[in-house]
């Protein structure tokens, strides 16, 4: 995967390589310059800068809760 990769909190990506525990699986607690992620077999958190995180994703296995949009400025 290339370019601009839409992510969210809480989507599960399967990476091209396996965790040293055997799972492939990853679900996604930090979003920022760094992505924060969590082995869905062993709960070990790990780091990775963004660019990095994107070119490891093989596919998205579940995409989590897109982030609420909200127009500022309106009627108080």
């Amino acid at each position: 995967m290339q370019g601009f990769v839409p992510l969210n909190l809480d989507d599960v990506v399967e990476l091209r390589k396996p965790h040293a525990c055997g799972g492939a699986t990853w679900r996604v607690i930090r979003l920022g310059t760094d992505i924060g992620m969590c082995c869905e077999t062993c709960q070990r958190r790990a780091q990775l800068p963004r660019p990095e995180f994107i070119r490891r994703i093989r596919r998205f296995v579940a995409r989590g809760a897109a982030p609420p949009t909200q127009v500022l400025g309106g009627d108080v």
